[in-house]
């Protein structure tokens, strides 16, 4: 079983963290591959519209009568063949959302925590206790703490304040609940650091979801 350092905000050891085999064992590629690809589908705008034939600005009165002239047939000057007309099966408003299995995004999940401890770039701190909400302070605490452009803070699921409005002007920084980190956050941000509490609740919980592997029969 791996074990990671625990820091303080000044950037000094005050302990060890046991990591579960369960979920820091293995790094599966192709999972993390499909998770990012649901997450940035689920989150585009869909908003693309073109106007279809009845959208498009001009009469329907038939230009000229249907015989006779030696000219095409045409009913309408909306008509898709002719210039300004309406676009046929042009692209139209939707959801590029669809179904994702659970246990698939939870196997992302352990799959990108063990990608950031393999790179050096998980890091666990005692808690995030600050004393006030200044954004200059923590900078700082960061800097300690040797992160370099961007930072994914996740801590537990209680509310503080002061990390809140310290850290949501700081550039390159975004701080999370651990029940809403997702695989695409972890590989997005260069540096992840980890309460000691968010990261436990996030372990226990993926430990029991982990799928049990039979013992071999001897």
């Amino acid at each position: 079983m791996a074990k990671i350092d625990v820091v303080n905000l000044e950037g000094k050891k005050t302990g060890t963290l046991e990591l579960a085999d369960e979920v820091f064992g293995g790094i599966n590629e192709d999972l993390l591959w499909e998770a990012v690809k649901h997450f940035r589908a689920a989150h585009r705008a869909g908003t693309h519209a073109t106007k279809n034939k009845k959208l498009v600005s001009g009469a329907g009165k038939k230009l000229w009568k249907q015989k006779g002239t030696g000219r095409a047939r045409v009913g309408s000057i909306r008509s898709p063949l002719w210039r300004h007309g309406g676009t046929v099966h042009g692209p139209q408003p939707r959801s590029y959302d669809y179904q994702f299995p659970r246990k698939k995004l939870l196997g992302a999940l352990r799959s990108a925590l063990a990608s950031k401890l393999s790179d050096g770039k998980l890091m666990v701190v005692e808690e995030f206790d600050l004393a006030a909400a200044k954004t200059g302070t923590f900078r700082k605490t960061l800097g300690k703490l040797g992160v370099g452009k961007t930072a994914l803070l996740v801590d537990g699921g209680q509310e503080n304040r002061n990390l809140q409005l310290s850290a949501r002007n700081i550039p390159g920084v975004e701080l999370l609940a651990s029940n809403h980190v997702h695989p695409y956050h972890l590989l997005r941000y260069e540096t992840a650091i980890f309460s000691k509490p968010a990261l436990e609740r996030l372990q226990d919980s993926l430990k029991a979801s982990a799928p049990k592997h039979k013992a071999e029969v001897a």
